[in-house]
């Protein structure tokens, strides 16, 4: 049987026996050598491919913490402080004033069904000190017509009164997360996963649900194909009968540039219901879909001042922030998912939250030993070096939201944490020296899906404005392409099938014009991704 062999300029393998080579030699969906062309000749009979032949080849990236909503939401008016492309290749204007929102809002209106709620996402009040968007803002753009803005974060959502009113949350302005004004009256701005529910609830309508449908899941990977990712998570699915079909038909189409990985959302089913739902959609599992991982969300956001910081707290004196679920309940979760012998990735924003999870993890591992049991922390963004150490000796991964360093790393030194911690934000330098399996992540769709920006963000540790954050936790360009490759495929486990460009492995790779080791730093984030290639299918960019 013949082989398709791929020649390039340099291949960058991520398999440190040996590193680059000029040659890829593919047969059914996988790598059957990589070196020169007279190494691979050996192999029999093949077919050259040389159409990369001046481009540079590297395994596919792999995204280990990011959403399908990033299908969903372009469904919807986007309203985002940052300039920002739809999956079509259409750049939407960042909006840097509240009156610059409201006229999105009105505009985009214009075209919905008189009985449609308007739905808006990407919003993040952080950037406009001084300024809330509150139910009266969108009552403006519409009296009875319901309004939901979602924060960039997915933490928090604005509403009109129209929408308080239809959600009942007028009148149960005393529950948690309905923010009150001095009056006692709900302002409009939701916070955290139960207030937000009850709107959505309202609807019979579930985002994370809509993004099983298959076209989304095909728009999702349309964005994953445009910069260079072949293996996408999901990391908060509902994993429903009706979601996980559409998952199994669609992820099986040839036409499907991705392997997808979704994670169940642990907090709305009870553990053991959880633990056979996951175990039942294993079932389901084929080459390019991966059941088996479960997400647990403990606290918020820091920039939306949800997230649980240890003492002191907030740097600009604001209250702690919120559990998603008590800390007892949320520590019976991970005893039970672990004892079930499942992986688990578990959102910890603030260092409070990290400890918690920590101690969980420590606890469930006296009580049921695992070797190898990958637990991961995600974004963990003010670990500290204790903390660090901790996670080094539980066996712990560590999965960095890095491009919160260029997002909110201003709002972060000026007003949320303050100059010490800043230096210690994506501590990803200190982790690797303790030999903790680290990756980094863009969380779309919080921040745009782009996994060379991510590596960027991790090596010139540049916020929005030009500020420095924590030079002694910058790494390298090898490290930080390693972080989004191989890297990111251990804490999902997977670095035996993707990751790297090694015989047996899948052939998926991403194809560059040029090396990313050898441009400018800044040149990082806009080096042109040619194609990608998964299971030796070539799906070129336009």
């Amino acid at each position: 049987m013949s082989c398709r062999i791929f020649s390039a300029r340099r291949v960058m393998t991520m398999n440190p026996s040996q590193p680059e080579a000029t040659h890829v030699a593919v047969r059914e969906g996988r790598i059957l050598g990589v070196g020169t062309l007279d190494s691979l000749a050996t192999l029999g009979e093949y077919e050259l491919d040389e159409r990369f032949a001046d481009h540079v080849l590297m395994p596919g990236f792999v995204e280990g913490h990011s959403h399908a909503l990033e299908g969903v939401m372009w469904n919807y008016c986007y309203t985002g402080y940052f300039e920002r492309l739809d999956p079509e290749g259409q750049s939407w204007p960042g909006l840097k004033s509240i009156a610059a929102v409201i006229e999105r809002l009105q505009h985009w209106q214009r075209d919905l069904d008189s009985q449609a709620p308007l739905i808006a996402w990407g919003f993040d009040p952080i950037y406009f000190d001084g300024e809330r968007l509150d139910r009266h803002d969108l009552d403006a753009v519409a009296a009875e017509r319901p309004v939901v803005v979602l924060h960039a974060n997915l933490h928090m959502m604005t509403v009109n009164s129209a929408m308080l009113r239809l959600s009942g949350l007028d009148r149960h302005a005393g529950i948690d997360g309905v923010l009150q004004d001095d009056a006692g009256q709900p302002t409009g701005e939701l916070l955290e996963m139960a207030a937000m529910h009850a709107v959505f609830d309202t609807f019979n309508e579930d985002l994370f649900e809509k993004a099983n449908d298959p076209e989304t899941l095909r728009r999702y990977a349309r964005v994953a194909r445009r910069t260079g990712v072949t293996t996408l998570t999901d990391l908060h699915n509902p994993m429903s009968d009706e979601g996980i079909a559409p998952m199994t038909t669609v992820t099986a189409e040839p036409s499907l540039p991705i392997r997808l990985v979704p994670a169940l959302r642990a907090l709305t089913h009870v553990p053991m219901e959880g633990v056979e739902r996951v175990m039942a959609a294993r079932e389901h599992n084929h080459d390019k879909l991966h059941f088996g991982l479960v997400k647990l969300m403990t606290d918020g956001s820091i920039q939306g001042h949800t997230a649980r910081l240890k003492w002191p707290g907030y740097h600009d004196g604001a209250p702690n922030g919120m559990w998603n679920a008590t800390p007892e309940a949320l520590t019976d979760m991970v005893h039970q998912y672990h004892q079930a012998g499942l992986q688990l990735h578990i959102h910890t924003n603030g260092d409070e939250a990290v400890e918690l999870m920590l101690d969980a993890i420590e606890s469930a591992q006296a009580l049921w030993p695992r070797p190898d049991h990958r637990h991961t922390l995600q974004h963990c963004q003010i670990i500290d070096h204790a903390q660090l150490r901790r996670a080094a000796r539980l066996g712990v991964c560590l999965n960095m939201f890095a491009n919160h360093l260029y997002y909110w790393g201003d709002i972060h030194y000026e007003r949320t944490l303050g100059h010490e911690r800043c230096q210690r934000l994506e501590p990803l330098a200190s982790a690797d020296r303790l030999g903790i399996p680290i990756a980094a992540h863009c969380d779309a769709p919080v921040t745009p899906l782009a996994p060379l920006f991510t590596a960027w963000c991790a090596i010139a540790r540049r916020t929005a404005n030009g500020r420095v954050l924590g030079k002694q936790e910058a790494i390298t360009v090898e490290r930080a392409l390693r972080m989004i490759t191989l890297d990111a495929a251990w804490t999902l486990r997977l670095d035996h099938c993707v990751g790297s460009l090694e015989i047996g492995k899948f052939a998926d790779m991403a194809v560059l014009a040029e090396d990313p080791r050898e441009v400018e730093i800044d040149a990082l984030p806009k080096l042109r991704v040619v194609a990608t290639v998964l299971g030796g299918e070539v799906f070129a960019n336009e």
